[in-house]
């Protein structure tokens, strides 16, 4: 058997164990499995494994940050609070408090970052359908698919957007000519689609009569280092800077100045968060360290150019559509790695890039192992004791996915 087919056998069950979990193993256990198994069949040396897991060193940083702020607005009530406030002005109508909750899905992944809105945002909301004796899944299916539908307003608003352009990341005025139009697309054919299909769920009235808990001083400084990191990544953002350590600072700051006003030791914060995440991200990149090792991105840089040649008209859309559908095979932030490798290789113009990033964006909605958002939310959701199935989420994304990434992808074509 050749080490491109173990390679990709390896990719395949590794994902399969993370999304399915079978015997309720952590998903960080199946990511350590495939980099034990590439070092066993010496598909991969120690070197390449430390090499990879560094490749992701801002991302675990930004994803450390951002588990932090969760944590402590979770402690400190926060989510409780902002859960009591759109249960008000939800009015009673579970419409409006589904519209509600996406649209403030919506600015937190737009400002903060689709991560953000699995694991801020996701406690936030189970605890506004406790407050309202609501059914919290559709609630909750918001949170994740908005997460991806308006991951790329902004370059802040997905990690995989710094990944897929790198060094040849457009000015903010240029990115927003280029990728607002089709955002905008993507959001609302979302937003759509989600309400014709799950209106049955949520279109009920819901209660009114919900308490606006007090606010501690250690809640009032979770809400500003929240409202603080939005307004110091999007600095970041355009500054150019990478956004982990920003991230990671940010919330460091906010934990020590909320434990002084709790008067609580910081080390419990610490023990409360899901720091394994950050291992199974690890084992994701050592995985597409070993696919580039391997000339996987020769062959795909080649059959990128026969595509071009033969059908340049099409050549762009046709590469958003396969990423999106690749995304689910082994996530979207790898998928993104070895993307912007291929498309480095063959020179890509910004069109091709911009296709090819929104169907890296785009396309894990179709799935729960397309994207890193995804695979935390359903972790935030574990927290919550809520289980989601993959079929579940599988039968909504069929229709989902495809229906934004064509809006998307045609708006970015009438545009160019």
């Amino acid at each position: 058997m050749s080490s491109e087919i173990l390679l990709w056998i390896i990719t395949g069950l590794t994902m399969a164990g993370i999304v399915l979990r079978p015997g309720g193993l952590p998903e960080a256990l199946w990511a350590s499995l495939a980099v034990a198994a590439l070092l066993l069949l010496r598909l991969i040396t120690p070197h390449d494994v430390l090499a990879g897991a560094a490749r992701g060193a801002d991302v675990y940083l930004f994803l450390g940050g951002m588990m932090l702020l969760a944590e402590m607005g979770r402690r400190h009530g926060v989510f409780d609070w902002l859960a009591a406030h759109a249960a008000r002005a939800a009015g009673g109508s579970g419409s409006r408090l589904f519209l509600l909750i996406y649209l403030a899905g919506t600015l937190v992944t737009v400002f903060l970052s689709n991560d953000a809105t699995a694991v801020v945002l996701t406690p936030a909301v189970y605890a506004v359908a406790r407050a309202v004796d609501a059914p919290p899944l559709p609630y909750l299916l918001v949170c994740a698919f908005v997460a991806n539908a308006a991951s790329f307003v902004l370059p802040v608003s997905n990690p995989a957007n710094l990944v897929m352009f790198g060094a040849h990341m457009p000015s903010l005025g240029n990115w927003l000519m280029l990728f607002l139009l089709p955002s905008l697309g993507a959001i609302v054919v979302t937003y759509l689609v989600l309400h014709l299909r799950l209106r049955a769920t949520f279109d009920v009235a819901i209660r009114t009569d919900v308490a606006v808990p007090r606010l501690a001083p250690a809640g009032r400084l979770a809400i500003a280092a929240l409202a603080g990191t939005a307004l110091l990544l999007g600095w970041a953002s355009a500054r150019g800077m990478e956004l982990g350590a920003v991230t990671l600072g940010a919330a460091a700051s906010a934990m020590l100045f909320t434990c002084l006003a709790a008067r609580s030791a910081p080390l419990v914060l610490l023990r409360a968060v899901s720091w394994d995440v950050l291992l199974m991200v690890a084992g994701l990149f050592v995985l597409i360290q070993a696919l580039q090792q391997h000339g996987v991105v020769a062959i795909l840089a080649s059959q990128l150019h026969t595509l071009r040649a033969q059908a340049p008209a099409m050549a762009d859309s046709m590469v958003g559509v396969v990423l999106a559908f690749a995304c689910n095979l082994f996530n979207n932030l790898p998928a993104g790695l070895l993307g912007a490798a291929t498309l480095d290789q063959v020179a890509a113009p910004a069109p091709l890039r911009a296709a090819a990033m929104i169907g890296i964006d785009l396309g894990p909605n179709l799935s729960v192992s397309g994207s890193l958002a995804t695979l935390l939310w359903l972790t935030t959701l574990k927290r919550e004791g809520v289980q989601v199935g993959a079929w579940t989420f599988l039968k909504l994304g069929a229709l989902v996915m495809p229906a934004s990434l064509l809006a998307a992808l045609l708006l970015l074509w009438a545009q160019s």
